[in-house]
């Protein structure tokens, strides 16, 4: 049994032609990369003001780690400013706040603010007094409002669908019958289920004219440009015809044309009911030449499929034919 190949096949409206996919053709300088290998383009945005920036996307895009530590930011800085408005008032109006020195008030102060911020209420200490009331009245709004942003922000992390695809460290050039093809694979790292799957594969190459440079992008033909199912690994293959822009190129002159291959995923998340993406791509270093794909899974003692998700770089060398670099 063997995983399916599959390829990113040219479009209708540009039929394999060179076009410009909305990555420029201008050519200044040498990039180290298109698109990194955290599936980000390699553009960083400058000119920005404070008007650009959404807090909402910020926070549903940033790290986990990050995420919990803005949180825990927020609710530190935000308690220790209405212990600021309490001492501001005077913690005589707050019962049982009283203490031996000023650090130890102001830190009662604190954690009345963190009980009437999340609305625990202990009973231990309460507010005296309209002044006290009002701030401890305000600060309840604030927390109910505050927290119910914090649980959307939490949710909306948690529902987002993302795609987890793996994708093999290297490109190889491969024998391919009686020929050579290019071939990556990818594999889902999660136990989710992805139909319908579409892949679009594009070469970038860096061509020198009589007075400049320009970028070039063509749509590479694929064996099969989608899978219904994903299951296991996928080896998209781009066959190397005479009508590859691959045929008779040599490693040498990948490099010397900078080629990288950008790759756009799209498929459909049972679990979330929704359409998830991945980009990946790889530079004219990342490519094997003479090796194939070994098999990332088998067949176990009771008649089931195993796949071996870590193995889908494992590659064994292989013999191109005469005449293939």
């Amino acid at each position: 049994m063997e995983d399916g190949h599959v390829a990113g096949a040219a479009t209708p409206e540009n039929n394999g032609a060179n076009f410009d996919p909305g990555l420029t053709q201008r050519y200044t300088k040498v990039v180290t990369r298109i698109i990194n290998k955290d599936g980000q383009f390699n553009v960083r945005r400058m000119g920005r003001t404070w008007r650009d920036w959404h807090p909402y996307l910020f926070m549903i895009s940033v790290s986990w780690p990050a995420f919990f530590g803005l949180v825990a930011a927020a609710f530190s800085i935000v308690n220790t400013l209405f212990a600021a408005l309490y001492w501001m008032v005077g913690l005589e109006h707050l019962k049982n706040a009283d203490a031996p020195t000023a650090a130890l008030r102001f830190l009662n102060a604190f954690f009345f603010s963190a009980h009437t911020l999340t609305t625990v209420g202990y009973g231990n200490m309460w507010p005296l007094g309209p002044a006290a009331n009002t701030v401890a009245a305000a600060e309840s709004l604030c927390g109910v409002l505050g927290f119910a942003i914090a649980t959307g922000l939490l949710f909306g992390r948690f529902s987002r669908p993302s795609a987890r695809f793996g994708f093999s460290n290297m490109m190889i050039i491969a024998p391919y019958q009686g020929g050579v093809s290019l071939q990556f694979r990818v594999v889902n790292r999660r136990a989710n289920n992805i139909i319908d799957l579409e892949a679009r594969v594009l070469l970038m190459l860096v061509e020198e004219g009589h007075d400049s440079a320009r970028r070039k992008y063509i749509a590479l033909a694929l064996e099969r440009p989608s899978v219904l199912f994903l299951p296991l690994t996928w080896t998209l293959v781009h066959p190397i015809t005479a009508e590859s822009p691959f045929f008779g190129k040599t490693a040498a002159d990948l490099e010397r044309m900078q080629a990288e291959v950008l790759i756009v995923l799209k498929g459909f998340d049972e679990t979330f009911g929704q359409t998830v993406h991945a980009r990946y791509s790889y530079r004219y270093d990342e490519i094997v030449w003479g090796a194939k794909f070994a098999l990332a899974f088998e067949v176990d003692d009771h008649g089931e499929l195993r796949i071996e998700v870590d193995k889908v770089s494992a590659t064994e060398p292989a013999e191109l034919p005469t005449g293939a670099q």
